[in-house]
């Protein structure tokens, strides 16, 4: 079991968080696992994109330069790394920003209004938890409990109050994809 994942978007959207915590629930479940962020010059709206391996065996590197899966939380970073999607990978991509409908067979996309869900649910910050949420439901490679679990590990104490919403945000995306198919 091997699979790879660029999450993109700009800063401030909890790409880096999102990555964080998916390398946290790898770990709960004893698999190897690697986690390097990237943030752009400007941080907050500037580019922002993390990479996740999480495997049942070694890894040999971090960087990933044809990902198997990609998060696309913004239209740029739709742009750069969509068409670097390896053929029979998933690109899960943030509706809410991305209008495009991309035209490739041989990819799975999967299209979510995150932003939409997450104001919903009651705070637009949390849109990095739904589209993961998406993104584990169909990967499988770990498991919605253990993002949850690893969610007190990961969140900063002064945002503590957010766990609920983050929690529900997750189990939101999940079923987004389970309902649609």
């Amino acid at each position: 079991m091997y699979e790879d994942l660029i999450i993109a978007g700009f800063g401030g959207q909890g790409i880096i968080f999102a990555g964080k915590l998916l390398s946290y629930a790898g770990l709960r479940e004893g698999k190897e696992v690697t986690y390097f962020p990237s943030y752009g010059a400007e941080m907050r709206g500037g580019t922002a994109n993390c990479m996740v391996v999480v495997s049942d065996s070694p890894i040999s590197s971090p960087i990933i330069s044809n990902p198997k899966n990609a998060i696309m939380m913004s239209h740029p970073s739709y742009s750069k790394f969509f068409p670097r999607i390896s053929s029979g990978g998933r690109g899960v991509i943030n509706s809410s920003l991305v209008s495009d409908n991309p035209a490739r067979e041989d990819v799975e996309v999967i299209r979510i209004p995150a932003n939409e869900i997450a104001e919903e649910i009651g705070s637009p910050r949390i849109a990095n938890m739904v589209i993961l949420g998406a993104w584990i439901k169909k990967s499988g490679i770990v498991s919605v409990e253990s993002l949850v679990l690893s969610l007190e590990e990961v969140i900063s104490k002064s945002k503590r109050d957010l766990l609920s919403l983050n929690e529900e945000a997750l189990r939101r995306g999940c079923h987004f994809v389970s309902s649609s198919g």
